[in-house]
Parts: C-alpha cells; structure tokens; sequence
C-alpha cells in the first residue's frame, strides 16, 4: 500500500509525514484489498479563517469504490485525526454493506413539495453572449487533478476536477455519495442512460435531479 502527503500552501514536515503514515497503514484492518492513501493537507492563507486554516482531505483508492473524508482546525495534525476518524466509519460502513447489501429508502423531489420544504434552487446559468472568454475558467483535461482558475479580476476562485462517468443505480449513487462524504453525487442512471443527481435533503430523506438528456 502507498502512502502519499502533499500540500496545498503548506509544506509538509518530516513529523506530520511520519504522523500520518503511521495512522494510515490501519486502513488495511478495514480493507485488504487498498491500493493507495491519498493524503492532501491545505493551508488557507486568509487570517478570518485561523479556526479552520488547515485542511485535511484523505482519499483511500482501493479495488472497491474510492473512499473519502476532509475535515478542517486550526491544528493540522488535529484536522487529520478528525478526517481519519470520519474515514474509518466509512471504510467500517462499506466493509459491513458487503456482509449485509444494506438498502436506502429515496424520495425523488416533487414540483409540488409539501411547504416549508422547497427543492434546491438550480444554479443561475451565466449570459455566455455577454462573458467575456477569460471570464470562463477552461475545463481540466487530466482525471482527478484539481485545477483552480481565477474569474476575471474578481476574487472568485473555481476548482474544478474531472471524473469517470459510471453508469449505475440510484442506490449505488447514494452509497457512494456516503462514502465521499458529499452532500451529492454526479452519475449515469444504468436503466435510463440519463445524467443524474442524487442529494441528501434531511434525514434519511435524498433526492434526485435527471436531466432531460441521455448519454450516448
């Protein structure tokens, strides 16, 4: 199993490297099958944000599905035991769902939702007549690299990331969403080859937004 610590804004000490290393090899308990510990620690340089300046995010890529977990202190050494604390549930959470083919229940949203419960509100779609080109970030090419672009002279920063898109079921969404840590989850619906949504809403309620579109 590889071990890997980089930093975003932030060097990584020889200490905080050993610290991890030795908390990560135990995710092996949970998953033999692990290929990879992937371990991204950020500082954000803003003085407002001191309380939760440092990010930790630890992915674990394995034959299964990718497990991730993030958290964020003012201790980065404290944010990596609370990120590692989140991961070890759901890496516990997959390895029981393989014993048990635990299900969830979904409630697709409805136009017509009860009030006081109203569906998220699609996100503006920008005037492309009217942007100028250098306002709109380019879209990463390499899979999984994060790429940040700046929106013009604004302070607006856009991290994007390009992934594999899997066809799967509505179920399968929803447990990988859980596993991410996401309060969402992009994929092709298997049955009807349509890009999909699924998120959580509250509880143990989650919906999904289908786009009117198919993929080839």
């Amino acid at each position: 199993m590889d071990i890997t610590v980089v930093g975003r804004n932030a060097e990584i000490s020889s200490r905080l490297r050993d610290y991890v290393e030795d908390k990560a090899v135990k995710v092996e308990q949970y998953d033999p099958r692990v290929q990879r510990v992937e371990v991204e620690v950020t500082h954000e340089r803003n003085p407002r944000q001191a309380d939760t300046a440092e990010r930790v995010e630890i992915t674990v890529i394995s034959k299964g599905p990718v497990i991730r977990a993030e958290a964020s202190s003012s201790d980065r050494f404290a944010a990596f035991d609370i990120a590692m604390g989140k991961l070890t549930e759901r890496l516990r959470r997959a390895r029981d769902r393989k014993k048990d083919h635990r299900r969830y229940s979904v409630t697709v949203p409805d136009p017509a939702d009860q009030a006081g419960t109203a569906a998220p509100a699609p996100a503006p779609v920008p005037d492309t007549d009217d942007a100028p080109i250098e306002d709109s970030p380019a879209p990463p090419t390499q899979h999984g690299v994060a790429v940040e672009s700046q929106l013009g002279d604004s302070p607006v920063i856009v991290r994007q990331k390009l992934h594999t898109a899997h066809e799967m079921t509505v179920d399968e969404a929803l447990y990988q969403m859980e596993l991410v840590g996401h309060p969402f989850y992009l994929f092709i619906e298997k049955s009807t080859k349509q890009p999909c949504a699924v998120y959580h809403r509250h509880g143990w309620t989650y919906g999904v937004i289908r786009l009117d579109a198919q993929v080839i």
